[in-house]
């Protein structure tokens, strides 16, 4: 375990995870990163993270998984206490930000080869939706007929908003991800400003997020995101139980992947009956009913409702870790 990190490299190309709070959480990440080592194992990771869970990895085989355990300042305990600040976390010359709750599906040499043209970048869709950042029911209609995503660009001198999904982000160039970082901190100081809505809002949330303001900050700056939706090297697409096949250790995954963009919306409906209706209708056109089943390198749980499997496997991994230390023969090996 280190205290802090002093800024000096550590690598080439590595994966950064942050953890705090639960212990649950720190489970996640362990989770997380068994499955990226079957498919990488040379590439370091690091991981910041509280005290606490820095004195749970404290023995093996639970530090092995990790090269460097760094100790996150307090003040960078949360979604945008670390997201907004990761130019302060970048241990290695290119670095992969990922969140706890995602398993990795395959061999990820390609992605770092596709991220290697930009400076910092985040995964997500080049135009946002209305829902992105504002209210998530009915009263989405009176954003619209107010035009509040419009104002909010012009008020900004913004000409674009992209819905940026930073459960995976890429910096390789300390000052252009700090620029970032200071936008996006100066954009949520000014969100009495725009349209926003507080994520604290949700059922089951209690941080804010840290996305609109990423991708106001990259607008401001004339970023490109990486795009979400890649088809069959697609970075990370949503585990949605009706749309995913997968065994309990996740190492056989594919995802049914439908091309148009209206229809492929529809997979986190939540009444599946209307869902089923929905997509029997849309599909009955042309080119509409086109579909793959694809095996992204990340498979992210961030649907709240969706969350279980992920739990279970996280849980089941953690045990058989622990097993492994209370084991006499591991401990004298």
């Amino acid at each position: 375990m280190q205290d802090s990190f002093f800024g000096k490299k550590l690598g080439v190309e590595g994966y950064v995870y942050n953890t705090y709070g639960k212990e649950k959480y720190l489970r996640h990440a362990v989770a997380s990163v068994k499955t990226l080592r079957r498919y990488d194992e040379s590439r370091p990771i690091a991981i910041f993270c509280s005290e606490k869970h820095a004195e749970l990895l404290d023995n093996d085989p639970l530090q092995q998984l990790f090269t460097n355990i760094f100790v996150l300042p307090e003040e960078n305990r949360s979604i945008t206490g670390f997201k907004h600040n990761v130019d302060r976390f970048m241990p290695f010359e290119k670095n992969i930000y990922l969140d706890s709750d995602i398993v990795w599906c395959k061999n990820p040499d390609p992605l770092w080869q596709s991220f290697s043209p930009y400076r910092f970048t985040i995964t997500g869709n080049q135009a946002s939706d209305n829902f992105f950042g504002g209210p998530k029911g009915i009263g989405v209609l009176k954003d619209l007929m107010l035009r509040k995503r419009n104002r909010t660009l012009k008020k900004f001198n913004l000409t674009y908003l992209s819905r940026v999904q930073s459960g995976m982000m890429y910096a390789s160039d300390y000052d252009l991800t700090a620029e970032v970082c200071r936008w996006a901190k100066q954009m949520l100081k000014d969100k009495h400003l725009t349209h926003f809505r507080s994520r604290t809002e949700e059922s089951g949330r209690s941080e804010e997020s840290c996305e609109w303001s990423l991708a106001m900050a990259m607008s401001k700056l004339g970023l490109q995101v990486y795009p979400w939706f890649h088809g069959y090297i697609s970075p990370q697409l949503d585990f949605i139980e009706n749309f995913t096949n997968y065994d309990k250790d996740f190492k056989q995954v594919s995802c049914l992947y439908y091309s148009n963009k209206t229809v492929y919306n529809l997979r986190g409906f939540p009444i599946r009956w209307i869902q089923k209706l929905l997509l029997k209708s849309l599909t009955i056109f042309p080119g509409k009913g086109d579909h793959l089943y694809v095996t992204p390198y990340c498979l992210h749980f961030g649907w709240y409702h969706q969350k279980q499997p992920f739990f279970d496997f996280a849980d089941r991994t953690w045990h058989d870790l622990h097993s492994e230390i209370s084991d006499p023969e591991y401990r004298t090996a």
